[in-house]
């Protein structure tokens, strides 16, 4: 124990620039008891370094990669959740991708670390899947659709922000949603020519989503880049979207293109 005197006397010291091993050595206290009284005297005036939070565009306006969370967004309202237990200090963002893309994995890493740069991304092993996981006190800021229940049973809507974005970078967010509920196939058929019948392949993206309010997003961002589809019983609350026109699928392949 050490009297008033020569803690407040450290503690000058230290307010002055001093050292701690000077002042341990000047005043015969040892160098843990002269750090903590210093952290101590440092917390009370608010001037206690921590560990900072990351920062966030939603709350502090810092940077945001508009394309890495298009592509991120889509994601999300396809194979993602926000979620948080009791345990957990932080919400956590998955985003649950099969083993057989393995490029899609290192894509959704890359995208996830763009948009929260301060936060750590990982990867944890699944059966037959790799969940890709980061947490962040500013995840329900980034993507206020998360809500109690599945995203088919409730309203999803996008945010005039994320509106702005998506409108920007319709590709982006066209891909993600591909990435995460959709696939790229090839259709065949049958013709007779010449009294012969042959075999005709073609390619074809489908989507498929149990939401008809994210099929309405994914439409509408379709038709902003003129890609015709088509929905499997002719109304857009279908849960099945087809693009197979030559031209469109044309350009869905130069935009986004097959999982891998």
């Amino acid at each position: 124990m050490y009297d008033m005197g020569t803690r407040r006397q450290a503690l000058d010291l230290l307010r002055n620039g001093a050292k701690n091993s000077a002042v341990a050595k000047m005043l015969s206290v040892p160098l843990g008891t002269i750090g903590y009284w210093k952290h101590m005297d440092r917390a009370k005036r608010g001037e206690c370094p921590g560990r900072r939070s990351p920062s966030c565009p939603r709350c502090d306006g810092s940077a945001l990669d508009e394309v890495a969370y298009a592509y991120l967004l889509g994601l999300y309202l396809g194979d993602g959740h926000i979620a948080q237990s009791s345990a957990m200090r932080v919400p956590s963002l998955s985003i649950f991708c099969t083993d057989s893309w393995p490029g899609l994995i290192d894509a959704c890493v890359r995208v996830m670390q763009s948009v929260l740069p301060g936060n750590h991304v990982s990867k944890v092993q699944r059966q037959g899947c790799s969940e890709v996981k980061v947490y962040s006190k500013h995840l329900t800021c980034l993507f206020p659709q998360h809500g109690p229940g599945k995203k088919h049973e409730r309203r999803i809507s996008l945010e005039a922000w994320q509106q702005e974005i998506v409108d920007a970078h319709p590709w982006a967010f066209i891909r993600g949603l591909i990435h995460s509920d959709g696939s790229r196939i090839t259709n065949w058929t049958t013709r007779l020519v010449g009294g012969e019948r042959k075999r005709y392949e073609y390619p074809r993206y489908f989507f498929t989503n149990s939401s008809t309010d994210i099929l309405g997003l994914f439409t509408h961002a379709l038709d902003r880049v003129g890609v015709d589809w088509k929905a499997a019983n002719q109304s857009r609350t279908a849960q099945n979207i087809s693009i197979a026109r030559r031209a469109s699928v044309a350009l869905m392949d130069a935009h986004v293109g097959p999982k891998h």
